[in-house]
């Protein structure tokens, strides 16, 4: 700092030095990790994995689905042609004063920005297609005009617009072996390419041939899948399932809701053998047929006929909307009973994590990888990311890791001194 008097490089000389050395920052980030097994800072006996959202260089403002962005655009116009209508009001009048100018080009100002604002929408809503999410059910989500890379995720300081930078830490000493930023909020699909990618770094360095196979591996709740990964990975009801939490939902439970007074399924007479069902008001049901899911639960479904369902005495309590049984395109009742359960790999996990030895595993999750988000964040002022786009974050968060994994060795590595 002495010899650049104070000088610092300019942002985009930092994120042109990332871009460019990408590559570069990949293998220091491994040269590291290898140095760190050689040091014996490597257990290898449990991995924890969790992921930390940090809100990005990106205007959150500027963010929606397309139809949302159309509609702000059509807004932004209509507010362009009412400016141009007072502009031309305050042309037509008789007295012309030094007022009179400066709302003359207050408008005109007005007028620049909000066209300005409607090209930024028209040229990403041209350039771009619709942002599919990577949950079960692939429905858009909200693109982002600043950085379309980063996404709206909910927090427990707010909302933010930013990217979640996950990392896998060894026990033994806190070494991050894995960092890798991702642009979606959800972390089920991200489990598996991070331990795809930890299996073949430690493969290419010879420190383990199937790491994953004598490693155990513990995540948060958030990277739950229905997929058969062995690891320790409980769902978000377990603490429901365990005794020392049962004075917890009493204490913080909410305000329990009103109970709908509607007709259950339990209210309805199913016989399993010959598979029929009778409604409370005692007309049969037409069978749909047998129904299996992605999880192969297979259930049968029966529906009741518009014209019973129009004129039942007990349809108040039967449907939401009785009106809706009005009409040739009406609704009626419908109603599904379980044949079958799927073997699901969540099930498998639920007994697995609940189990004395699951609960004891688990405990480490916390002790291992928290306090590594808490020295980035806290000690080295990782408060943000200040890049755009996945690949620059991405960056961005390997170098931090790797600070972290810098300190450690420097901490505790046994290098022989220096002659």
């Amino acid at each position: 700092m002495a010899l650049s008097c104070q000088t610092s490089p300019h942002f985009t000389t930092i994120a042109n030095f990332i871009s460019i050395h990408s590559k570069a920052v990949e293998a220091l980030f491994e040269q590291v990790l290898l140095v760190c097994d050689e040091q014996g800072l490597l257990g290898n006996e449990l991995f924890a994995i969790d992921g930390c959202k940090l809100p990005s260089n990106a205007a959150k403002e500027w963010s929606g689905t397309f139809k949302e962005l159309r509609n702000k655009r059509d807004k932004i116009k209509k507010l362009i042609q009412h400016s141009i209508k007072k502009h031309q009001q305050i042309d037509q009048r008789q007295s012309q004063d030094e007022e009179t100018d400066l709302q003359k080009q207050r408008h005109i100002q007005c007028i620049k920005t909000l066209e300005k604002s409607a090209k930024k929408i028209g040229d990403f809503l041209d350039e771009n297609q619709p942002k599919i999410g990577k949950g079960k059910r692939k429905t858009e989500v909200k693109s982002n005009i600043t950085d379309n890379d980063s996404a709206k995720m909910t927090t427990s300081k707010g909302t933010i617009q930013g990217f979640n930078g996950v990392a896998t830490v060894d026990k033994k000493h806190q070494i991050v072996v894995d960092a890798q930023a991702f642009g979606y909020g959800a972390e089920q699909h991200t489990l598996q390419p991070i331990l795809k990618t930890i299996q073949t770094r430690f493969n290419k360095f010879g420190i383990a041939d199937n790491i994953l196979a004598k490693t155990i591996i513990t995540a948060d709740t958030g990277f739950a899948d229905e997929a058969d990964i062995n690891a320790y990975i409980p769902d978000n009801k377990f603490r429901s399932r365990d005794p020392k939490f049962k004075q917890q939902k009493q204490k913080h439970s909410r305000p329990s809701q009103a109970v709908s007074t509607l007709f259950k399924a339990s209210d309805f007479i199913f016989d399993p053998i010959t598979l029929s069902c009778v409604c409370p008001s005692g007309e049969h049901l037409n069978s749909h047929g047998l129904v299996t899911d992605k999880a192969q639960n297979t259930s049968i479904c029966f529906v009741g006929q518009l014209v019973q369902c129009r004129n039942c005495l007990l349809k108040q309590r039967c449907m939401r909307n009785p009106e809706a049984t009005k009409g040739s395109n009406g609704k009626d009742r419908q109603v599904s009973f379980r044949l079958k359960k799927g073997n699901k790999a969540t099930d498998w996990m639920k007994k697995r994590v609940d189990s004395d030895k699951g609960k004891r595993i688990y405990g480490h999750r916390m002790s291992v990888v928290e306090p590594v988000f808490g020295n980035l964040e806290f000690n080295k002022n990782l408060k943000r990311f200040s890049l755009r786009g996945l690949k620059k974050v991405n960056i961005q968060w390997k170098l931090f890791c790797l600070i972290q994994n810098i300190e450690k060795l420097a901490n505790y590595g046994k290098l022989p001194a220096l002659s």
